[in-house]
Order: structure tokens, then sequence, then C-alpha cells
């Protein structure tokens, strides 16, 4: 079973893990990284994690999401997560689009999804919740990337890609990180000055927008407008933050990190910069928890999914295939729930 799961931790996580193993009032932060369809892989894993590790808790858990890691996020952050999850799933294995969709129609479709994710009461559970704390990351937008015109805004990814060969921190000439969250003054984030970042409160009146801007991809979507917050288009928070390569924080509880990859890339335009990876001292409390080679080979083409299925497979067929990922994916946790029962975990986590 441990097979499934491929366990990286950082220094001052593996000493934790040695001497106690997995104990979630032990976690601090939970991340969650964009990717797409690759949040599948981890489908049973989320559930295995939030169905029992966090029970009878009292102390805030801080959970950060850019892209699909909000939305996966905010799942979590409902009374039910498992439920909230199940939704989640089958309503994002469902989507369809036509021939070359546009921005509009696939903001469209993703609403929808939304709709699905949170329910009639997600909303108010997530604004309510006694302790998790939501923090949605997006990314706002300036000149020619906030503008809707695709020429106009493939130029200025163009001129983002290009200076962030050089340093990330040119992204601050083009974007500004966003942080909106449930957490208030407690937020562990708010020290963040590796790019120019803003922190405001989730609520009621921008909580969907939020969520819908941190997964609205530059070119495939369209911008969002939320009003209460600064002027401008914000767009998808993995731009900035792909993986979340970030300080997360005062304190000497664990990162808990589902990932599908055993590595962090730091933004969207570092996907290609195989030197660009995560600053270790970002990752000292971490424990990474991502499939196993032996576990993606089980799936379907022997790789997670990703967006070009989209143009690669017909509907019926890529439902099928993110179905399969599904079932696959609870390996993932039962193999995990397998090593905390028999005390066994620490054997198999190899430094991050």
């Amino acid at each position: 079973m441990a097979s499934h799961l491929t366990l990286l931790a950082g220094p001052d996580a593996l000493r934790l893990i040695r001497e106690r193993g997995l104990r979630g009032d032990d976690v601090d932060v939970v991340p969650g990284a964009s990717g797409g369809p690759k949040w599948l892989v981890l489908a049973g894993l989320d559930r295995a994690l939030f169905a029992g590790l966090f029970q009878n808790r009292s102390r805030p858990l801080h959970l950060i999401g850019s892209s699909i890691g909000s939305w996966r996020l905010a799942c979590m952050a409902q009374k039910d997560p498992v439920l909230a999850l199940r939704r989640f799933e089958a309503a994002y294995i469902d989507q369809r689009y036509p021939p070359k969709p546009t921005p509009t129609q696939v903001s469209e479709t993703c609403e929808r999804i939304l709709d699905a994710l949170l329910g009639e009461d997600g909303e108010a559970e997530i604004l309510d919740h006694p302790w998790a704390r939501l923090h949605v990351v997006t990314a706002l937008c300036r000149g020619a990337v906030g503008m809707e015109g695709p020429g106009a805004q493939l130029f200025g990814l163009v001129l983002c890609a290009l200076g962030n060969l050089v340093s990330r921190r040119t992204l601050g000439l083009h974007m500004e990180r966003v942080i909106f969250h449930t957490a208030g003054d407690t937020s562990p984030f708010t020290g963040l000055n590796d790019l120019p970042s803003t922190h405001l409160p989730l609520t009621r009146e921008n909580l969907r927008l939020a969520l819908l801007a941190s997964g609205s991809i530059p070119l495939l979507f369209s911008g969002v407008r939320i009003p209460g917050a600064p002027a401008g288009v914000f767009r998808d928070g993995g731009v900035v933050d792909y993986h979340l390569d970030l300080d997360f924080g005062p304190g000497t509880g664990l990162v808990l990190y589902p990932h599908f990859y055993p590595y962090v890339v730091p933004g969207w335009f570092d996907k290609s910069l195989r030197w660009r990876r995560a600053r270790p001292q970002n990752f000292r409390r971490a424990l990474l928890i991502a499939p196993s080679p032996e576990l993606v080979a089980r799936l379907p083409g022997g790789r997670i999914p990703d967006r070009v299925d989209f143009e690669r497979m017909k509907d019926a067929e890529r439902m099928r295939a993110w179905n399969q990922v599904v079932s696959e994916s609870e390996r993932m946790g039962d193999a995990l729930h397998e090593l905390m029962a028999t005390g066994r975990l620490a054997e198999h986590v190899r430094p991050l």
C-alpha cells in the first residue's frame, strides 16, 4: 500500500514526524496548488485527510490555494468536506465545451461548477467555519495583461515571461498578488514581500468572485472584477503562485501539502524553467504527499490528467478516464491511513 505514495519532508517536519507521527493537531497550514485537472489524482487523498485527520480540531488551520487549489480547499472549509468534494468532482468531470470555446463560455461553465461545489450553504459555512481559515490567491493585473483582447493580453503575458526569465520579482511590474481570506488578523501570510501583496477579507459579497478569479486562466477565461476590491481585472492566482513557494509564516507546526508532483514550481511562467524550483527554507516544516510513480503508471495513459485532455479526447472518453483517475486516487488515501494506523509513516518519508 505504501508504494502508492511519495512522502517527502523538510528537516523540521521530518524531525516532528519521527517523534510522534502525523497528527492533525500538529498541522498549521495546508496549501493547494494550481494545475487544472491534475487535482483529480488527489481526490481520494483529500477525502481521507479531511474526513478524519482534523476531527475535533479547535485551533485555526490555514488553507491557502491558488486556482484549482483554492477550489479544493473551499470544499475542505465546508461543514461536510467529503460531500463538497464529491459535488465538485462530479461537476468538474462533467464539464464539456464546443470546439474552440470563447472565454465567456468557459467562464460560464466554471460558474456552474462553482455553484455545485458550494451547494446551498457552502458560502456561509466557509465564512463561519470554527477553525478552517481559507485564503484564496488571485492576481490583480495591470496594463496589457489586464486587457480582454487576446492580442493585447498575449503581448502582456510575453512581457511577463521575458521579465520572469531574469527574476520572479519582475512580475510585480504587471500584477499584484491579492489574497482574500477569512483569517482576519491571524493570517500567517501578511508578511509576504517577494511580490507586491494585498490582503482582503472574504465576505458574502466577494467569496464566489474571488474563487472564480483565482481559477480564471489568462486567454482561456474572462477576467473578473470584484466590487469592494482594488479596481482592475483579477485573474488566475496560479500566474503568480503556481505551486505556492511561499513563506508559510511563523510557527513550529507542519505544512501538510497534498500535491500531484514531488517538486514545487514557484510561478506559472516557471513551468519550463527547470532550474527554478522551490526555496528550501520555505519547506523546512513541510510534508509533501504525492502519488508514487507506480500509482501514476496505473492511470489512463500512465499519466496525470491535464487540460490537453479536452483536445486529445472526446467527452465520453475523457470522462471515463477522469473517473478512473478518481477511483485510483483512493489508493493514496488508503495507503496514508494504513501508515498512520500502523505507526510506520516515518519509515517511508524521505528528505525533501
